[in-house]
Formats: C-alpha cells, structure tokens, sequence
C-alpha cells in the first residue's frame, strides 16, 4: 500500500504550504497519539532544529498529542540523533523530530523514530496515515495528556556522545574548527569536543530561525575551508542543520565526504577486529570507496540513496557501519541511527590510532573519474527500459572488468535520466557516458 504523506525520511516541504501547515501538524500529532496509544500508556518526545516555523509546528503537535491522551515531553532544539537516543533511555512510545535536514529555513519537516530509536515501522506510518483521513476527537478531559520539559537533554546527550570512546580518551592538542550550520548541534558538538580536551574554534553557531545551513554547514563548506587554513587547525568538522550529517576538511582546506570518512573508520574497525561483517554504501557511493574496501577484503554492498534503506541493509545482513556520500553514517556499534557527532569522534578515534593527520588517512581511498550526465526526456516509456539501452549499459560494464560501473537512474522528480560512469580512466569514462547518454536522448525522441 503507498503512503499518501510519508516520504523515504518523513514528511517534509514548504512552510505553509500543504501538507507543511498547521492544521496539518495538528491532525498529525492527533494521528500520531493515538496511533501510539494502541501500544499502550504514551509518552512521545518532541525535539527540533533551530528554524523559525519549530515554534508553530512544535505547538500544534503538542496540541494534537495530547488531544488523543499522549503525554509530551519537549526536549527544545537538539540534534535529530540526539531525540533518537532520549526516546530510548525515556522508554517513550515513539519520537518526533521536527527538522528539515540539510534544508534552508524556509522548508520544515517531520520525522518519528519508534521507542527503539529507529525509523517507524511502515505498519505504523500507515496506520497514521488512516487516522489522517478519519474525523479528530478528543479523549475525555481527564484522559488528557500532559506536556513537561526535559532540562538536562543536552547533558545527557553530550554524556552519551563521549561514551561512544574509550574512558579516559583524550584529543589533547588537537585544533578544530567546527561548523555548526546554525542549527541543532551549536550548543552541544562544542561542548561534546571541548570536554575530550580539543581546542574548539565555533563556526555558524549563533541561530536566529533564518540562518539555519545559509552558506554554512556540511552543504556550504567554504567557511569553515577558510577558518581551518586561518587558524592553521588539524581538521574542520562540518554539520548540517538537524546534526545527522558530517563531513570534515583537512589541514589543507581539502573536504574530506561521507565516503572517505566511512572508509576510514572501516579501516580502523577491521584493523582492531571489530568490524562485524562489511560496509553498506548506496548506488552513489564512489568506486574508489569500493576498490579501497576490497583491498583490504572488506565486504562491500550498495542500498538505494537514502539512510533509510543503508539502515535496512545493515539490520538485514546483521553488520555495523554504513553511510552515503553526502555524510550521513551509521554507526550501529554505538547507536541507533546515523548521527554526525558520533561520526566525527569515530573518525577522530582512528585518526588518533594510527598517529595521522586527516590528509594522510585519506590517501588509502583514491577517488576515480566520474561523469554525470542528466538527459532530458518528454516522459512515456522509461529510455532506461529500452532494450538497446539495457544492452550498450551491459556491454559497457563488461568492458571495465570491475573497474568500474555504470549507473542508469531516472529521476524521481523530474524527467530526467540521469548517466553516470565511473571508473579508473577518465578519457574512457567520459566517452562511456556520451555514448549513454546519446542512446537515452534517441530512444527518446
């Protein structure tokens, strides 16, 4: 059955627009409570990024929860990870972030995680979205939920993230500058760094409800490229709005993304014979990851763009570490979901073992040409279908050997196919990719 509402990460768009409105936010805590309800007694925990319209929304679900006889407990602006730890150590029902991620302020979202701190079950999304279309009721006044706040969230949360070292593990004499995107990490990632003895310089900290990942964070790096050059740090931590995405910059200024960080904390796993079984990437993670990772007989297997499905893929297969390119990384020995903090201690703890800095760690992983190719088609049949297509992209493959692979993707939002070729020599990928490219545009026509 397909959902009406809930996205791969939730539900997400434009303030103000359907379904990002009030009345709508409303109807959902509703939804949601009593949904939650049918588990038995509810609590729900509700956390937030730093954008302007959390006030609204953070009102209107709390109305709607305890309109269905659900007890709310407000945690204030904190990292979307941060809400799926507490759910867990609250022993609440279920947890709701209200957080567009990596987008700028004028869009707004949400996303549940159960009582285990992970994403809700499709069983229970569908179940919201049924209560959505039913007539609202309130339970009878003394069944009425009630709303407290959590004031010690981000103690807890700070406490936790440092418990994912070693006791007594220090980052003495390390410089860092870390950007904090304006958003839901600027209080507590600082902090989380500062007491496990680094040198802290803050970037973007200062959030007004408008200025949340504007030209800042893992989305905008030139920032903090600068700032880490300036003060001659060892590396810079980039986060992005709602704190589950990470990527760092070397002490050249150099971005270091989601695949290097997620290879080097592999690396650091299986050299200490904790790496339980391999590494999850996605149909975009690079080839350079893959062929780093089989160097070192490190299993390797792509999920569908989305942390959702790398997290699905990891629980399937019963291994630990996972991640995307764009710095989402899960790190299933410590938590629960993918959590940036987390993230950037791991890669810091490897770091830290094999006495290195960020830009020589990284050199393990060489990054191989890739092209990208979007073709424009006027929509119909699908061009990656057609026969003659599915063969030139299987003649192709073959023809690199293993060193290198064709991705054939059409977009979900726009009619496009997108072509993209990797592989090791870069003049050959490029002629790939047109050749592709000019077979999508004259099946097409």
């Amino acid at each position: 059955m397909s959902k009406k509402y809930f996205g791969t990460d939730g539900i997400r768009g434009r303030v103000g627009e359907y379904p990002i409105t009030p009345d709508f936010m409303l109807k959902l805590g509703w939804a949601a409570g009593m949904a939650f309800r049918k588990m038995g007694a509810c609590k729900v925990l509700v956390g937030k990024d730093t954008r302007i319209s959390g006030y609204m929304f953070e009102s209107a679900l709390e109305a709607g929860l305890t309109s269905a006889g659900a007890d709310v407990m407000l945690l204030g602006p904190m990292p979307t990870p941060a809400i799926a730890y507490l759910t867990r150590t609250f022993q609440a029902q279920a947890g709701i972030v209200i957080s567009a991620s990596h987008n700028p302020h004028d869009d707004n979202g949400i996303k549940f995680f159960s009582g285990k701190g992970t994403k809700l079950p499709d069983e229970i999304e569908l179940m919201i979205e049924e209560l959505l279309d039913a007539p609202m009721t309130v339970v009878e006044s003394s069944k009425i939920g009630k709303v407290s706040r959590i004031n010690d969230a981000s103690g807890r949360y700070i406490e936790f993230c440092k418990g994912s070292v070693p006791t007594g593990t220090s980052f003495s004499g390390l410089k860092i500058v870390v950007d904090c995107a304006h958003g839901a990490t600027y209080k507590v990632a600082p902090s989380v760094f500062r007491e496990l003895g680094a040198e802290v310089v803050v970037l973007s900290a200062q959030p007004n409800g408008l200025n949340i990942n504007h030209n800042c964070g893992s989305t905008h790096t030139e920032a903090l490229q600068a700032a880490v050059l300036a003060e001659h740090a060892d590396l810079g931590i980039a986060f992005d709005g709602d704190g589950d995405r990470v990527l760092m910059v070397d002490h050249t200024g150099t971005v270091v993304d989601g695949d290097e960080l997620l290879f080097i904390i592999a690396r650091d796993l299986h050299g200490r014979g904790k790496l339980q079984g391999g590494v999850v990437g996605t149909l975009m993670s690079s080839l350079g990851l893959e062929l780093a990772l089989a160097d070192l007989d490190i299993p390797f297997v792509r999920a569908n763009v989305g942390d959702r499905y790398v997290i699905s893929e990891l629980l399937e297969r019963n291994w630990v570490i996972g991640g995307e390119n764009s710095g989402h990384i899960v790190c299933f020995d410590h938590t629960t979901t993918g959590d940036a903090i987390i993230a950037a201690l791991q890669v810091l703890m490897a770091l830290k073992a094999r006495n290195e800095g960020l830009a020589q760690s990284r050199q393990a992983l060489r990054k191989c040409p890739q092209v990208l190719i979007n073709v424009r088609f006027g929509g119909g049949a699908n061009p990656i279908e057609h026969p003659t297509v599915k063969q030139a992209g299987e003649r192709v493959t073959q023809a690199m050997a293993g060193r290198g692979r064709v991705l054939l993707r059409k977009s979900g939002t726009e009619p496009l196919v997108r072509v993209m070729v990797e592989g090791e020599d870069e003049a050959q990928v490029r002629g790939y990719a047109e050749e592709l490219a000019k077979l999508v545009t004259e099946v097409s026509a």
